[in-house]
């Protein structure tokens, strides 16, 4: 039951912080159909500009787009009152496509022995600075507490005496732990520092910062990669997640960086933030699709419990909620 009302709880949040998106996508959908009957090539010239303009991205418009054309050649015909149900379901599939399935109850994944110890589940955050990154590290230590969690943070980003405050503010406001050499401090220090006590004090999860400075790409992979090489030095093969956060609201901007940070490390997770302040949503499917790495959490306000672990389900049934009620 407690369950049921949770899944409702995150359901009218998630609806709520897509408002914006709906309003500005279906207006411009509603436009674009406005008057024709059926699907021709006119109406598809016109749902791409209007994915386009929703910050879906060019290449992944493009595959929607050919994927509709299929469809409506096979069927010889389609009216674009089932344009709704095809492109929604077109999207849905070229999300799962990208997906992992993450567990909905937001577990620890079982990561073994070391030196005949338990492993910590390791997770390097990266992004540039204003992303919502540190609130999100914050966010995620705090429901990994409420699981039970014993949570060890790693200031990382000693680039910003801000960055180092902040998350020791974090640390404090929900009750976990945190490695903090100060500003100017060596950031593989830092990183090897909290693995190494992370492993030898049994915490189970370990949250390491980044600087978020996006200066060139030669730079940025050297000091992630030594980064990764420090945690290494304590156990093979960590950080288990490196998690790159984005700001939604910056619609291709986002993607931009998504490059960027891509191509630097090996990102195996995102984390869209913001999603409740503005209109290009449509940037969750572009970048999802574009770099085939997994959207595991999307921020949808400011509260703690708004930072969710990402259902593309029900991500596009919110998406199409508002044009549902036509149906």
């Amino acid at each position: 039951m407690l369950k049921f009302f949770k899944k409702k709880e995150n359901k009218e949040k998630l609806d709520k912080g897509l408002e914006k998106t709906k309003k500005g996508f279906f207006g411009r959908l509603n436009k674009a159909i406005l008057g024709k009957s059926r699907v021709d090539d006119e109406v598809l010239d016109e749902l791409e500009e209007v994915l386009i303009a929703s910050d879906v991205g060019v290449k992944t418009t493009l595959k929607i787009i050919e994927r509709i054309q299929q469809r409506v050649s096979k069927d010889k015909y389609t009216s674009t009152e089932e344009l709704d149900y095809i492109l929604r379901d077109e999207i849905l599939q070229i999300m799962l496509e990208s997906q992992n399935k993450l567990d909905e109850d937001f577990h620890v994944p079982v990561t073994g022995t070391h030196e005949g110890k338990p492993v910590p589940y390791v997770i390097m955050v990266v992004g540039v600075n204003g992303v919502g990154k540190t609130t999100t590290i914050g966010k995620l230590a705090w429901r990994y507490k409420q699981m039970g969690k014993k949570v060890l943070l790693g200031a990382g980003d000693t680039f910003r005496a801000a960055a180092v405050d902040q998350l020791s503010r974090w640390a404090e406001r929900v009750g976990v732990d945190i490695v903090d050499k100060g500003m100017h401090s060596d950031p593989a220090a830092v990183a090897y520092e909290a693995v190494r006590e992370g492993f030898q004090k049994g915490y189970d999860v370990v949250i390491v910062d980044t600087a978020g400075r996006l200066h060139n790409k030669v730079n940025l992979m050297n000091e992630l990669s030594k980064i990764k090489r420090s945690m290494s030095k304590i156990i093979p093969d960590l950080p288990h997640e490196v998690l790159l956060v984005l700001d939604a609201s910056t619609g291709q901007n986002a993607i931009v960086q998504a490059d960027a940070f891509t191509k630097a490390t090996q990102v195996n997770a995102l984390a869209l933030t913001k999603l409740d302040g503005t209109a290009k949503g449509g940037v969750v499917i572009g970048v999802s699709d574009m770099f085939q790495v997994p959207v595991k959490y999307i921020g949808v306000g400011e509260g703690m419990d708004d930072l969710q672990v990402f259902d593309p389900k029900a991500f596009v049934d919110s998406l199409f909620s508002q044009s549902a009620a036509k149906e």
